[in-house]
Formats: C-alpha cells, sequence, structure tokens
C-alpha cells in the first residue's frame, strides 16, 4: 500500500507565502507524475501543477509565476512554493500520484489534503 501525506497549510494574508509538501510512503517502486489539485466547496477539483519523474512541469494559468513545483525523487516528496497569494488561492490542496507498484501495476493515489486560507 502506498500513503501520501500532505504538510504545510495554514492561514496567511494576502501577498504571503506557503510551502506545500507531499511524502510518499509505502511498496513504491517508481513514482512518475506528481501533482497538485485543489478544490474549493461546490466546485470540482482543480489540477494546480503536475511534474514528472525527468522534472518537466505544468502549471494552470491562474499560479503561473507565483507557484513553484518540485520534487526529490530520492526522498519521494512533492513541493509546491506558493508565493504572491491571494484570497482566490483558498481551498483544500491534495497531492495525487501515479505510482508503480512491486506488483507491476500502476495505480494512482491521493493524499488527504490540507487547508489554504488566504484571508487578511
Amino acid at each position: 500500500q502506498v500513503q501520501l501525506v500532505e504538510s504545510g497549510g495554514g492561514l496567511v494574508q494576502p501577498g504571503g507565502s506557503l510551502r506545500l509538501s507531499c511524502a510518499a510512503s509505502g511498496s513504491i517502486v517508481h513514482i512518475y507524475a506528481m501533482n497538485w489539485y485543489r478544490q474549493t466547496p461546490g466546485k470540482q477539483r482543480e489540477l494546480v501543477a503536475d511534474i514528472t519523474s525527468d522534472g518537466s512541469t505544468n502549471y494552470v494559468d491562474s499560479v503561473k509565476g507565483r507557484f513553484t513545483i518540485s520534487r526529490d525523487n530520492a526522498k519521494n516528496m512533492v513541493y509546491l512554493q506558493m508565493n504572491s497569494l491571494k484570497p482566490e488561492d483558498t481551498a483544500v490542496y491534495y497531492c495525487h500520484s501515479v505510482v508503480s507498484l512491486p506488483t507491476g501495476t500502476f495505480t494512482t493515489y491521493w493524499g488527504q489534503g490540507t487547508q489554504v486560507t488566504v484571508s487578511s
């Protein structure tokens, strides 16, 4: 079994910064894409940023230039550095990954989510 555990959420004022972390553990052979999603009540979960195992990244337009996704393959960690935060960034942020297991199968996993609130 594989677990993803997020940390780093909290309350921050507009213009502030937060750094989210996600640790993957368990019977992992290889982690392919690692992603950050976010969701607000009544809305669909939105892909915020993703990073492949070779470091290629993509961002939703609303966070380009403000958020940076990175990963440490040796530690099975993914990070999301969030700068110049805006109230509209308020959401529950979820870590998501595509993992290959010792059985040879590929499976996706979600973390439990961490709340980010941007408010004065």
